[in-house]
């Protein structure tokens, strides 16, 4: 390489030295920037994260506490002065309270509780699957068979996470009303479908037997 082109590549390299000076002296607080935010986004995250970990772990001791209560009623009360900050928590203690008030023979508040969570829309299917069925359990005396019937019948619906318990209970309501046939009918399908468990396939056989009928040889699965 010659002198000239040597000296050619140094004053190259001093332009873009410069360059790139110029635009960091302009631009570098971009950067800076962009550090900050990336620091404190992580920060704030860390931050969110831990207060949302303490905010259930008071939470949870909250309810602890509360259930350690050995009278229902002091339980109950325990649970109705613990505070939510969430659908989903508020769920829970109003199924938790529920139970409380069950045993202490509080049977219209139960319901009312778990009513109220059976219609938050913003919640899990789950959630409100599982406060509906209870609070048709608890009804089992005080609502008609025809209300309680279309009740579990809207739990029956394909992908229904408490499908089959909802239609072991209508195979109940069936037998209370007089029609056998129907319920051994119900309970013979309920044993043949694929997603019962064997504890479920059980207690129908068993339901069928005791209405006189003979429980129908399980199908196993193709495939």
């Amino acid at each position: 390489m010659s002198d000239v082109d040597s000296f050619i590549d140094e004053v190259t390299e001093e332009v873009r030295r410069d360059r790139m000076y110029l635009l960091l002296r302009r631009w570098g607080w971009v950067g800076v920037v962009a550090v900050v935010a990336i620091v404190g986004g992580a920060a704030f995250n860390e931050y969110r994260k831990a207060s949302k970990a303490a905010q259930a772990e008071a939470l949870g001791d909250s309810i602890l506490a509360a259930l350690q209560q050995n009278n229902s009623a002091e339980r109950a009360n325990s649970l109705q002065a613990v505070v939510t900050e969430t659908p989903g928590e508020d769920a829970i203690l109003k199924m938790l309270l529920a139970e409380s008030q069950v045993q202490n023979d509080n049977l219209d508040a139960a319901v009312a509780n778990l009513n109220a969570v059976a219609v938050q829309g913003d919640l899990p299917e789950i959630y409100r699957a599982m406060a509906t069925f209870k609070a048709l359990l608890l009804q089992s005396e005080s609502l008609p068979a025809a209300d309680r019937r279309q009740q579990f019948e809207a739990l029956t619906a394909p992908g229904a996470p408490l499908r089959l318990l909802a239609e072991e209970q209508i195979a109940l309501i069936d037998v209370a009303e007089g029609n056998t046939q129907a319920a051994l009918d119900r309970l013979q399908t309920l044993r043949q479908d694929a997603e019962a468990s064997t504890s479920l396939q059980q207690r129908a056989a068993q339901m069928i037997v005791a209405l006189g009928g003979e429980p129908e040889p399980v199908v196993a699965p193709q495939g």
